[in-house]
């Protein structure tokens, strides 16, 4: 019988861990040169997290841009480097001059500046060169990297991604969000459905790369983070927001800037808006819901822009008591409905706006329906929403109650 081995033979198997989508990230990153930053729609919580990264990759010398060809409001222009956002392209683009259908024989390339005029010499070897041969075109824009932030999908960026398509499938891509509807479009997808705005998942992107986050990167994440928390009143706020938005404080956010700018600075025209949208509201007691509408021709006469929006929605969520559901649904455009939705927490505002084709987060969504007024889709809203609250209440039985002003609501108090 043969005697067991004094130690037994042991066999190693070597485990290869896959890098998370923030260390992707970094190393991406770290091996660009020229990156480009397209926020998505141009809000708080995008425009801050694309000023927080033109700051911090600044710091670790990378030529950065940042592009939006959306109108940037402004209620955002106190926010550092607000003005490097560019409104095109520009820089690092070829001017291709295309000779077509060439029937000489080119034998030498030469320019020379003539009265500050650039002159282009072909010579050919034979044949000659006529007017009807040259076109011209542009050149993609020479970026090793893309970074978008708070886009769900590359048609958030808006006009940018429609100029230039072919930009985003041909150089890499990091896509930065926390919304549950992200498409995961990018070559990186660094997406954090728990985060309760994109601002929050940089503080620990830049870390990760080492940037010493300052008091200007610090208010520009904190801009994003207070906007998308409603200043921490919405059922989104969680403990870690709390906690990351205490640390920017410490780093020397101006926090008191951010609540003036958002919340407490509004231009006449907005507050003249506001005064239209409150005196239609409606309340619909059973089915905990309440709406306010604006039509195209209020926001005309108001001499609004479709900015002037801003807040109005998280104004009404935190005013009123006992509705779990608060739509505002407006005609921005003719023929071009929009639906806001926020919700208290239980109820999930992502999936009802599911119902009209939108998307967004449990406590915030958005809807948009095409070709219809607003006489012709609110009773569409209202029928589907209702459904939803009645299933979910167990209120099937009992008939829809007419909706009633607000001002004739007894138990419908406004809070200040």
């Amino acid at each position: 019988m043969t005697p067991a081995p004094l130690f037994a033979k042991l066999t190693y198997h070597r485990i290869i861990m896959e890098p998370t989508p923030k260390q992707q990230a970094v190393s991406l990153i770290t091996r660009s040169q020229r990156i480009l930053v397209v926020p998505g729609r141009p809000d708080a919580d995008s425009i801050g997290s694309a000023l927080a990264l033109l700051l911090a990759l600044k710091k670790l010398n990378k030529e950065i841009g940042i592009v939006t060809l959306d109108p940037v409001h402004h209620q955002l222009r106190f926010l550092p480097e607000i003005d490097s956002i560019a409104t095109d392209l520009d820089g690092g683009r070829d001017f291709v001059i295309t000779l077509n259908n060439v029937a000489a024989e080119p034998d030498k390339l030469s320019y020379n500046f003539d009265n500050g005029q650039l002159q282009i010499i072909v010579t050919p070897k034979s044949g000659r060169y006529s007017a009807d041969q040259i076109s011209f075109s542009e050149g993609q824009p020479r970026y090793d990297l893309i970074i978008t932030v708070d886009a769900a999908d590359l048609t958030q960026t808006g006009a940018v991604y429609d100029a230039y398509p072919t930009l985003f499938r041909e150089i890499s891509l990091i896509n930065i969000d926390h919304h549950a509807t992200n498409s995961y479009f990018g070559t990186v997808n660094l997406v954090d459905l728990t985060a309760t705005s994109t601002g929050e998942i940089l503080v620990g992107l830049l870390e990760a790369m080492g940037v010493e986050i300052d008091a200007d990167i610090a208010t520009c994440l904190l801009t994003g983070i207070v906007s998308d928390t409603g200043s921490f009143q919405h059922s989104n706020t969680t403990p870690k927001s709390l906690t990351v938005a205490a640390q920017m404080v410490g780093f020397g956010a101006r926090q008191q800037d951010i609540i003036r700018q958002l919340f407490k600075t509004k231009e006449y025209s907005t507050l003249k808006l506001w005064g239209q949208v409150l005196s239609n509201l409606e309340y619909d007691e059973a089915h905990r819901l309440v709406w306010a509408t604006a039509t195209y021709t209020d926001i005309q006469a108001a001499q609004s822009t479709k900015e002037s929006f801003t807040g109005l929605i998280d104004e009404l969520m935190t005013s009123v008591p006992g509705a779990e559901i608060v739509m505002l649904i407006t005609e921005r455009e003719p023929k071009v409905v929009s639906g806001s939705i926020r919700t208290t927490r239980g109820v999930n505002a992502a999936e009802i706006a599911e119902a009209f084709g939108g998307g967004g987060h449990p406590g915030a969504a958005g809807i948009k329906l095409l070709d219809m007024t607003l006489g012709e889709a609110l009773p569409l809203i209202l029928e589907k929403v209702r459904a939803y609250q009645s299933q979910r209440l167990g209120l099937a039985a009992i008939p829809t109650q007419p909706e009633k002003p607000a001002s004739q609501a007894q138990d419908f108090p406004i809070e200040a």
